[in-house]
Parts: structure tokens; C-alpha cells; sequence
């Protein structure tokens, strides 16, 4: 049996993620408080488990492809074949070099909307913006409310 780059890439994603699970059983158990410091990593690496086994079932069922697509040649090319990656790449560069300016809040509802805005095109721009301000100001009450985490504000604006 032949298995495509998916089948690959998804028994490499379920190996990892097993094994981080395994490892997760070796966080020490502390005497105090109510949740275990393994809870949330467990939690997650049982998503990415799941997740994988569904990518593994589906590429299994595709069988092998034909022959991958040639690269592309020149720069141009591979700028243009990879516009979407790159895009992604260098706006959370800047939102990592800008999140000690602006904080969490404000670089990371930028990012956002920035974000969808590049890769879904600019005649959504409201959506986009409320997806920003929902999610992110969701997760940010979420942390600093509920949880009680004190995430990075930045130095010019202090939030």
C-alpha cells in the first residue's frame, strides 16, 4: 500500500501528539489547588489526537495521488505560488515585533483583521473587523476575568 505526503504528515501529527500525551502523565501533581497543571495540555493534545485520526482516516480513503505539481521557477513564481504563506508569515512577525508597543489587545485585534482582511479580500472589512474585536477582546476577557492571567500590555498605550 502506497500512502500519499497526508497519510505521512498525519501518522507524524498523531506519533507527536501521542507521545506528548504520554509525557503529560509526568507533570508533577502540586498539593495545592483544584485543576491539574496537566488538565489543559491534556485537553488540547486529546483535540490534535482526534483531529489527526479524522486527517488520517480521510487521506487513507483518498489512496495515493498523481505526481505533485512541478515548483514553480524564478522568484516571482514561488512569490506568487506562495503569496498566501508569506503573507501570513510577515504580518505575525510584525505583530510579534509590535505586541511590546501596543500589548496583546490592540496588536493582536490588528493581526486579525489585517490578517482575514489580506487573505479574504478587502470587500468584507466589517466582518472582518468583528471577528477581531469578538474574538479577541473574547479571548482577553477570558484570561484577564476568568482566569486571572495577566496578559502583556504595551508600553505606549498601557493596555
Amino acid at each position: 500500500m502506497t500512502l500519499n505526503r497526508d497519510a505521512w504528515v498525519a501518522i507524524a501529527l498523531v506519533l507527536i501528539a501521542g507521545g506528548l500525551m504520554v509525557a503529560s502523565f509526568d507533570i508533577r501533581e502540586p498539593d495545592y489547588g483544584q485543576l491539574s497543571p496537566a488538565a489543559w495540555p491534556r485537553v488540547i493534545l486529546g483535540a490534535v489526537l482526534l483531529l489527526g485520526a479524522i486527517y488520517l482516516v480521510q487521506s487513507l480513503r483518498e489512496g495515493p495521488r498523481a505526481a505533485a505539481q512541478a515548483a514553480p521557477e524564478g522568484l516571482m513564481a514561488f512569490i506568487s505560488h506562495w503569496r498566501n504563506v508569506l503573507w501570513v508569515f510577515a504580518l505575525f512577525l510584525i505583530y510579534l515585533l509590535a505586541l511590546p508597543f501596543v500589548g496583546m489587545l490592540i496588536g493582536a485585534m490588528v493581526f486579525v483583521f489585517l490578517l482575514l482582511t489580506v487573505l479574504g479580500g478587502i470587500g468584507r472589512t466589517p466582518i472582518h473587523l468583528a471577528i477581531a474585536l469578538v474574538s479577541v477582546g473574547g479571548m482577553w476577557a477570558l484570561f484577564t476575568y476568568g482566569l486571572g492571567v495577566l496578559l502583556p500590555s504595551g508600553s505606549l498605550t498601557g493596555i
